[in-house]
């Protein structure tokens, strides 16, 4: 037979390529785990011969989507206690409670995690009034939807001497049961975990969900030091396919691993950035602003992080080659991290330092990210989430810098799209749906978004080299959709029909 050799054949496809100059192709050869070719069908079949070869069916062909900001370990715990998502008021949380109660007869504790007040009745935030009746004798705590609070109960708050500690907590508040950002952090070590075995198990839960959609990487947003090695353990085995982007927390062991490693990769694990918090969620009011809420005026939310710590990570992260990810929602937040940014600019231009959230900005700020490189990453499904009480919590007029997309796109050339989940789902059609069907003034177009969430993202984890789009020489990971990739809004129930990860499929979608 004539024809070089390769491992795979993708052909009869519209491959998007999404390079430079964004062509569109109908094959590609892959050998090694990388893209030898992508051209026109015949030339391609011409010039290659291989074992195997797939006939996309004329179906559509993407890089591999990246989640640009998500939670594989936050979404892992979730699965592993009782689900509070959806729940239409305190009293349904609490019969689910229950529920997960009469199935775990022996249970030393419960977490949940899900709650969101804005979609009861009223709005108001739970007490645990009922908590205390049904589970007196072993801890309970019940995260806040964005992980921002939480409703506890009075065995819990005993047993870590809560209020013994108030007068030196900073960054936090405490109203009876409901504990709001670092007061959350007064109780964590008194609550059991799980064992490790359970969240590995889970972890590979929450990837195969990720596969199914044809999101072959994850910006993971804040990992703690024992979590390093249960990823290295997971990719070692060759259980966790995903490309994994970590950021680390703040914390002395993480600093010393950075020290000490550098940018560090171990096959589809990479480490090079940290997170950090300015400011809480704007749902449960800790969003840092300017100006008091609008309906909580005697509120301007919680700076999280004390600006010299910040400054000094910010440092430590130059120093090593690391990047700084700050969570900042309120336009306080973010004016405090811009120009925190801004000494960072002057000593590396291309620190491709991130904002997380970006959510609310004061209109005066947003040059800012042009002038000193600060890189954006949104998500724009909380767009969607928030839309029923956020101009309540911040007032119509500054609603005009809230959101923001298109204006950040056009400050920064750039944008790094994600879902935050599990706060949002995990679905990406969902990403398009809300950016693209956004406010007029701030939609992203279609090819905007698929960017944010491909070669985009790639930049913001310095790996556009090695993914992101597909070209010669890159890692052959990509995406065949069952359907075609639009901008309707009913188009929401996509699927991956092969998801490709270094030449090798990870994902199949089995017939109907």
């Amino acid at each position: 037979m004539k024809g070089q050799k390769v491992d795979l054949i993708i052909h009869n496809a519209a491959i998007h390529c999404l390079d430079d100059a964004n062509s569109t192709e109908q094959a590609m050869a892959i050998l090694d785990g990388r893209i030898v070719e992508v051209g026109p069908e015949r030339q391609i079949l011409n010039k290659y011969r291989s074992d195997e070869t797939i006939d996309a069916q004329g179906k559509e062909v993407y890089p591999g989507l990246t989640d640009a900001h998500g939670h594989m370990l936050m979404y892992a715990k979730q699965l592993l206690g009782v689900d509070l998502r959806g729940v239409r008021s305190a009293q349904e949380m609490i019969h689910r409670c229950e529920q997960y109660k009469a199935t775990h007869p022996n249970l030393k504790m419960l977490v949940g995690r899900g709650w969101d007040q804005s979609l009861w009745a009223g709005q108001q935030m739970p007490t645990n009034t009922e908590l205390n009746q049904l589970f007196p004798n072993i801890p309970v705590c019940l995260y806040r939807i964005d992980g921002h609070a939480a409703l506890i109960n009075d065995f819990l708050i005993k047993k870590s001497k809560l209020l013994e500690k108030l007068p030196t907590l900073k960054g936090g508040e405490v109203d009876g049961g409901l504990l709001i950002d670092n007061a959350m952090n007064l109780v964590q070590p008194f609550i059991p975990d799980y064992p490790k075995k359970d969240y590995l198990k889970a972890l590979l839960q929450v990837q195969d969900e990720l596969l199914q959609y044809g999101i072959t990487g994850v910006h993971e947003a804040g990992i703690d030091f024992e979590h390093i090695a249960w990823f290295q353990e997971l990719v070692a085995s060759e259980r966790l396919k995903l490309n994994v982007y970590a950021m680390l927390m703040d914390a002395p062991e993480n600093r010393s691993f950075a020290a000490k490693n550098g940018p560090y990769h171990f096959k589809n694990l990479t480490i090079r950035s940290f997170k950090c918090f300015a400011d809480g969620a704007l749902g449960s009011r800790g969003a840092l602003l300017k100006a008091p809420y609008h309906d909580h005026p005697e509120s301007r939310g919680l700076l999280l992080t004390e600006v010299e710590r910040m400054q000094n990570l910010a440092q430590f992260c130059l120093k090593h080659n690391y990047q700084m990810n700050t969570h900042s929602i309120g336009d306080s937040a973010n004016a405090l991290i811009l120009n925190l940014y801004a000494s960072i600019y002057k000593q590396k231009p291309d620190h491709r330092f991130r904002i997380e959230h970006a959510q609310v900005v004061d209109p005066i700020d947003f040059q800012k990210f042009a002038d000193f490189a600060v890189f954006p990453s949104v998500q724009p499904t909380h767009a969607v989430s928030d839309s029923d009480w956020a101009e309540a919590r911040l007032g119509k007029k500054r609603m005009k810098g809230a959101y923001a997309y298109k204006t950040l796109l056009q400050q920064f050339g750039m944008l790094a799209l994600g879902t935050d989940f599990p706060v949002e789902q995990t679905n990406p059609f969902l990403t398009i749906q809300a950016a693209v069907h956004h406010s007029t003034a701030e939609a992203l177009t279609l090819d905007e978004v698929l960017k944010g969430m491909t070669i985009w993202a790639a930049f913001a984890a310095f790996q556009e080299k090695e993914l992101g789009s597909i070209e010669k020489g890159k890692q052959a990971t990509f995406v065949i959709f069952e359907n075609p990739v639009t901008a309707d809004q009913g188009q929401v129930q996509n699927y991956a029909w092969r998801t490709f990860i270094n030449g090798k499929c990870v994902f199949k979608l089995e017939a109907l």
